[in-house]
């Protein structure tokens, strides 16, 4: 029998080491029966709902691959089982909502570490966070079609591992008084450990969406932007927007994460990515990633 080709061989090995680190995942975490499933995708549909970008990167020239930054947080299929256990509800895990406030002095006094989200109206921020708490189905995250819904700071306790604080919209129907307590909360809140900016990847960077970056930089904030709603943009679409995006990080931004997080609160890609990344941030992942 002929030896099979050097490159047939490196591919039967590179396939079984991804079946024995599924195997080695669906031991060790089995809380999530939904991580579960996906792990069982076939390898180029994981890739698309696990790691969004690096699907794009294929339908890229080469010269404009550089522009993408795919592999600056890349954790593994274990990391991301670890961090999908934290967002699981369970007697010994509980999420739910904390409180509301329009004053950070009517906030939750919490030692833990807070991520917060902040975007447009209409931007998708509650579908977005209602997506990452789908494993907690307790949790009653209001979403509304009319925009400009949230009025409020809005607490959610995730375990003992961090607290996530859904800010209201700005933009249309912001409320009054949203310059004060935006701003005093993204200044002041001591364990606050990253900002969320929100952007359309329909619509791209907005000039209220440029205030919100300008009063992160000034603030001197670490905040990473999130592209929203990709499930509604054409493949090319959302390779121009996302391009256009990376490269304004780039050259415009200091505190921005240089990788960007394109997530659909529809179809769920990028929402694991983006739970592990949240994990790692508030220091609950048991090998820190680079960040």
């Amino acid at each position: 029998m002929k030896m099979a080709a050097p490159g047939l061989r490196h591919g039967m090995r590179r396939l079984l080491e991804v079946s024995a680190a599924l195997g080695r995942v669906c031991r060790a975490y089995s809380t999530s029966q939904a991580f579960a499933e996906v792990l069982r995708l076939p390898r180029r549909q994981l890739t698309k709902l696990v790691y969004p970008l690096q699907d794009l990167e294929q339908h890229l020239a080469p010269d404009a691959r550089s522009d993408l930054c795919l592999r600056v947080f890349d954790p593994s299929l274990e990391d991301l089982a670890r961090a999908e256990s934290f967002f699981t509800a369970s007697p010994r895990n509980r999420i739910e909502y904390l409180s509301s406030a329009v004053r950070l002095d009517h906030a939750p006094d919490l030692p833990r570490p807070e991520v917060c989200f902040i975007g447009r109206s209409n931007v998708g921020k509650s579908s977005l966070i209602k997506a990452l708490f789908s494993l907690a189905p307790e949790v009653e995250v209001r979403v509304s079609q009319k925009p400009g819904h949230t009025k409020k700071m809005n607490f959610f306790k995730v375990g003992k591992y961090f607290t996530l604080v859904d800010m209201p919209g700005y933009g249309y129907r912001a409320p009054e008084d949203f310059v004060d307590m935006v701003e005093t909360y993204l200044k002041e809140r001591r364990n606050l450990k990253r900002t969320f900016l929100l952007v359309d990847s329909v619509v791209g960077i907005t000039k209220t969406d440029n205030i919100a970056i300008e009063m992160c930089e000034e603030f001197a904030l670490p905040y990473v932007m999130v592209l929203t709603k990709t499930d509604k943009s054409s493949k090319g679409h959302l390779l121009k927007q996302v391009l256009q995006i990376q490269k304004f990080v780039n050259m415009q931004t200091q505190g921005c994460f240089p990788q960007l997080f394109p997530v659909s609160a529809v179809t769920h890609s990028g929402i694991h990515l983006l739970k592990c990344f949240i994990a790692n941030i508030t220091g609950n992942l048991d090998s820190q990633l680079p960040v």
